[in-house]
């Protein structure tokens, strides 16, 4: 018996170095993963540095980020990107406006009280608005959203800054419809169960607890929106006109995504250094919105 259970001893031991063998590799596998989405992120922000600075010391920061002309090809060029910018900002707030609080209220609807039947085709319907290329949210607002902008509003031309905010209304439902879903149905059930138990009813047990134990997830979702709204370039070029204007709700205008989009074909020299100077304010303009979101969220941890 006591040789047996020396034999015994040496093969769990064994056992035991494999396990932690496994454990160890996998956690590096974990870190050098982790390692690369970093490495990827200090790539792009050290390549748009490189990039973008140059273009702003020879225009000068206070004409390129406060002009309000952009003539790029003109015999004496123009590098304002103030429009684009104040356009970029007024089309994502629109957009964020009127796409979050109804893909928050739909998430609420399919997380909690849809019957499942509705919610599996409600489901399949945000998943196939997700799998939609760009380009076909653009033709069809092109076709449809324009023209019907033209005759409800009786302007003369239909590509504007509110039909880039409607399709990127419509773009960002999936995301924030999604994400929002999966954060309230990740709320413990005994959250509910005493909500009701103390007399409220279900719909001010979704809002006054699900929604508040749920507001991270929810408010990676609004990220998430803000995130799709920004870069979107493709769809926003084929309804806003892509024109250099001041920003106006029934005026063509031009995004910062769409500058770039738009000429980085055919440019050269100072000109696309000033549009690696646009991509540059379009990264820092998005770092510094999840920055403050971030800021925000752990503020509310914190009270």
């Amino acid at each position: 018996m006591a040789d047996g259970a020396a034999k015994l001893k040496p093969e769990s031991k064994s056992k035991k170095d494999i396990k932690n063998l496994v454990e160890t590799i996998i956690h590096i596998i974990f870190l050098v993963l982790g390692l690369v989405a970093v490495g990827c992120v200090l790539v792009i922000t050290i390549y748009l540095v490189i990039s973008g600075i140059p273009a702003i010391r020879e225009i000068g920061i206070i004409d390129f980020l406060f002009g309000t002309e952009w003539a790029s090809t003109a015999a004496d060029p123009k590098f304002g990107i103030l429009p684009f910018i104040l356009t970029s900002i007024y089309g994502t707030a629109g957009a964020i406006i009127i796409g979050v609080p109804i893909g928050f209220f739909a998430a609420v609807y399919l997380a909690k009280m849809a019957p499942p039947k509705v919610k599996s085709v409600i489901n399949s319907a945000v998943g196939l608005l997700a799998g939609i290329p760009s380009v076909v949210y653009g033709l069809v607002g092109m076709l449809v959203l324009v023209p019907t902008i033209m005759k409800v509003f009786n302007v003369p031309d239909g590509s504007s800054l509110l039909a880039a905010i409607i399709v990127l209304a419509v773009m960002i439902l999936p995301s924030v419809i999604k994400v929002s879903v999966t954060a309230l149905e990740s709320v413990p059930k005994e959250y509910e169960d005493a909500s009701l138990a103390l007399g409220a009813t279900k719909t001010e047990t979704y809002f006054r607890v699900s929604v508040p134990a749920a507001k991270s997830g929810i408010a990676a979702a609004v990220v998430l929106g803000v995130g799709r709204a920004i870069g979107e370039a493709m769809a926003v070029m084929m309804v806003a006109g892509n024109v250099a204007n001041m920003p106006s709700l029934f005026e063509s205008v031009r995004f910062l995504t769409t500058a770039v989009a738009s000429e980085m074909s055919y440019s050269s020299g100072l000109q696309r250094q000033a549009l690696f100077s646009i991509a540059l304010v379009l990264f820092l303009f998005i770092m510094l919105i999840n920055v403050l979101l971030n800021m925000l969220l752990k503020r509310q941890k914190e009270n």
